[in-house]
């Protein structure tokens, strides 16, 4: 059984546990507030030694000690002081670690002492992160953790919010940790259709195998077309009463990547499970604006495929048919994320017309070299989306930072003698993440508005686990998230 996970404003969740946790920086943790919040059990001069005595290093630290009543062991995490203005002002990136370190079977209280209501989003998606809903290990874990937000103007009241945004970061690591034995395409179909069935103000769309064909969708078709189950394109639509302005949300979701003829090898073929993070974070991002209320119409585009090796997949030097008009000759069968997406964005512009377009991707693995592990990287089309991103991404927690925007430079990378792209650039030296997201610039064809390209393959997937990265990220964007 998977944990369960509930915020609360009441510090009545924090008293009959087998494990307390109380993290914050070590200032928060001493204020008056916070102490008078711990059990009544927990001696208060034991707990400011441990406090004292913790340095919360770059990472964050914690110890613990047993009592001898309820709760029956307190952890003390201590957050790190150090925040540099590329990161999160709420340390979210150190919260996982210290909620994993406390976790034991059995039930846990969190009580997580904040320097600002505002970083409420963001801490409750960091717990979320280290309370996985996937496990088949036996004998499995059962927990409930309860958790209260405690600014010093008192508890974090949006309970629905907190709840919401920690069950989509939930859902999509679940999405991503689970095998593609399971979570294939005809799942994400089923998921996506058993959504919209439940919520009459959702419409979905899917296109799938030969009808992508017949729609134009060469490179969605193209790249999934050798699978036992044929590729799909799902389109989840929710207008509300009154929304103008038009946002687009388009993932990629290839369920499982063998490289295709350009076979990955087995040490890199393992944990391609993950490629299709970027579905799952739109889809979970998708769920939870609804639920919220988003006041934006919001369309979904999930481009989902099995890149697998048969007689039909495709080969290196064939030609594809987008769904931009553009000819793209293959000199990579693994670079097809890029193609999966390009016929996504060229579909959502010609049938939706959006004012906002975001495409998320576990694109590149240069992504990890350009920003690293916990930063996505970010190509976009204008100044005001870029700067509005990475603030979204410091309040939530989800990091992104900018990679170099100029077509002009990276467009050379994938000329063609016999068509109008390749799909692989000629220079794997020069900007490659930035080159990866022109790619998909290419398709957009004359279309005007902002266009934010998020490739997250470091911070999607750490240590064989999805993160459940981009709900956070997505929702605040939207303004509804932190």
């Amino acid at each position: 059984m998977p944990a369960v996970l509930e915020f609360s404003t009441s510090t009545d969740v924090l008293a009959d546990v087998d494990t307390l946790l109380v993290f914050g920086r070590s200032d928060q943790l001493l204020r008056d507030d916070v102490i008078a919040a711990l059990p009544a059990s927990i001696d208060r001069d034991v707990y400011k030694t441990m406090v004292k005595n913790t340095q919360g290093g770059d990472s964050g630290r914690s110890t613990s000690t047993w009592t001898t009543g309820r709760p029956a062991k307190i952890v003390v995490g201590v957050l790190p002081e150090a925040c540099s203005r590329h990161n999160a002002p709420s340390r979210a990136w150190a919260i996982p670690g210290l909620v994993s370190a406390a976790m034991r079977k059995g039930s846990m209280g969190v009580l997580a002492a904040l320097e600002d209501g505002a970083h409420g989003v963001a801490t409750a998606a960091a717990i979320a992160r280290a309370l996985p809903l996937f496990n088949t290990a036996s004998p499995s874990n059962e927990w409930r953790a309860g958790a209260v937000l405690l600014a010093p103007d008192g508890p974090v009241a949006d309970v629905k919010r907190l709840d919401t945004v920690a069950e989509a970061v939930r859902r999509a690591a679940r999405m991503v940790d689970t095998p593609p034995e399971e979570m294939n395409v005809d799942h994400f179909v089923h998921a996506a259709k058993t959504f919209a069935d439940a919520h009459p103000d959702v419409d979905i769309t899917v296109i799938r195998g030969e009808a992508l064909k017949a729609a134009g969708l060469g490179g969605l078709y193209g790249v999934g077309r050798a699978a036992e189950q044929p590729p799909a394109l799902i389109v989840l639509d929710y207008a509300p009463e009154g929304a103008t302005e038009k946002v687009a949300w388009v993932g990629k979701g290839i369920v499982y990547d063998t490289g295709g003829l350009s076979l990955k090898p087995k040490t890199g073929m393992p944990g391609m499970k993950s490629d299709m993070g970027g579905a799952a974070a739109v889809l979970a991002s998708f769920l939870a604006a609804v639920e919220l209320g988003a006041t934006q119409k919001l369309t979904a585009v999930l481009c989902v495929a099995e890149n697998a090796i048969g007689p039909k997949a495709i080969r290196n030097d064939d030609i594809l048919s987008m769904l931009s008009g553009k000819k793209v000759e293959i000199n990579n069968t693994d670079a097809e994320g890029r193609l999966v997406l390009s016929d996504g964005v060229a579909w959502v512009i010609a049938n939706r017309e959006p004012d906002v377009l975001m495409d998320l991707a576990t694109l590149t693995g240069a992504q990890l070299v350009a920003t690293g592990r916990l930063h996505a990287g970010i190509y976009a089309n204008t100044e005001a989306i870029e700067q509005r991103a990475v603030a979204a991404g410091k309040a939530s927690g989800h990091l992104v930072h900018p990679l170099p925007y100029a077509p002009e430079l990276f467009r050379k990378e994938f000329q063609s003698k016999v068509a109008d792209l390749r799909n692989s650039v000629k220079d794997r030296a020069n900007a490659q993440s930035s080159c990866a997201g022109q790619f998909i610039g290419e398709h957009l064809g004359d279309y005007d508005g902002e266009w934010l390209h998020i490739d997250m393959a470091g911070p999607s997937f750490v240590n064989q686990r999805g993160t459940g990265w981009g709900p956070a990220l997505l929702l605040t964007l939207l303004g509804i998230g932190a």
